[in-house]
């Protein structure tokens, strides 16, 4: 597809991706087998208390076309398909589970060198409709994003952002929750090789003046080990350390505890991913 501005879904990613991903307080289990045919098989496993959860994802790739399929414990079927440069530009996804039959979704993504969009519709008598627009370039992008219910005939969300981006920070605000809540974000790399970054996060309720922040850290100690920290102003303290102890394989131990509520145990979790 044509190169162009980021979708409005990476608006603020930069600043949650470092505040969230990889924190995990269960114990994870994935293998991924790549294939030397176009096929490509994940194994997932999940413990939640004494809950087991797990499935089994299928991908396939013939041409422009992709093909994902996942089968869960429950028996619950998901296939995804995907055709790339379906028309100019363009790419259409068409996804849905089995065996629920309102599940289906059409979504087609357009990009063009000064403009993102993306468009859903679910595949059912009374559905669902998502568009997400983003302008812009490398360095600014400025986006909104609207769902419709017209079973109701109300809109879902709306919500509306803007970021500047460079190689060594990221700045976004953005306006949610159908305008109720303001959030603003901040990453910095401390190093001109980003091996540490630090970031910020506030929101703002405009209807309760209701605030809360949330500030973070990452650092690289080598090109093997990775810490992340984070501290809520709800007393809540998080700590992740990632090692990757062999090529795409990595083992990430999670902990987090509550400063208000001394009399709770701390959380946390195991995850292991392993690529042969």
């Amino acid at each position: 597809m044509a190169n162009g501005p980021a979708p409005f879904s990476d608006i603020g990613k930069r600043a949650k991706d470092l505040l969230t991903k990889d924190y995990n307080y269960d114990y994870k289990f994935v293998l991924s087998v790549p294939g030397s045919t176009p096929m490509g098989l994940v194994a997932t496993g999940l413990t939640k208390g004494q809950i087991f959860l797990g499935d089994v994802s299928a991908q396939y790739k013939s041409g422009r076309t992709v093909v994902d399929v996942k089968v869960d414990t429950y028996s619950n079927v998901s296939t995804k398909v995907t055709v790339n440069e379906v028309m100019p530009s363009t790419k259409a996804v068409l996804s849905f589970d089995v065996p629920d039959h309102k599940s289906g979704k059409l979504d087609v993504q357009y990009i063009h060198p000064r403009i993102a969009i993306d468009s859903s519709i679910g595949l059912n008598p009374s559905p669902v409709l998502n568009l997400a627009a983003a302008v812009g370039q490398k360095d600014i992008l400025l986006g909104c994003e609207v769902g419709f219910d017209t079973a109701s005939a109300s809109f879902t969300k709306y919500t509306a952002g803007i970021s500047f981006n460079k190689p060594d920070l990221s700045a976004t605000l953005m306006l949610m929750d159908k305008g109720q809540t303001l959030k603003a974000s901040y990453v910095h790399s401390v190093d001109a090789s980003n091996n540490t970054q630090v970031v910020a996060e506030m929101t703002h309720g405009l209807s309760t003046l209701e605030n809360s922040f949330t500030i973070g850290s990452a650092h690289a100690i080598d090109r093997y080990n990775r810490v992340k920290t984070r501290f809520s102003d709800n007393g809540k303290v998080a700590m992740l350390c990632q090692r990757e102890w062999r090529p795409k394989s990595l083992i990430t131990v999670s902990a987090e505890y509550d400063t208000k509520r001394t009399e709770v145990a701390p959380k946390w979790g195991l995850a292991l991913a392993l690529m042969p």
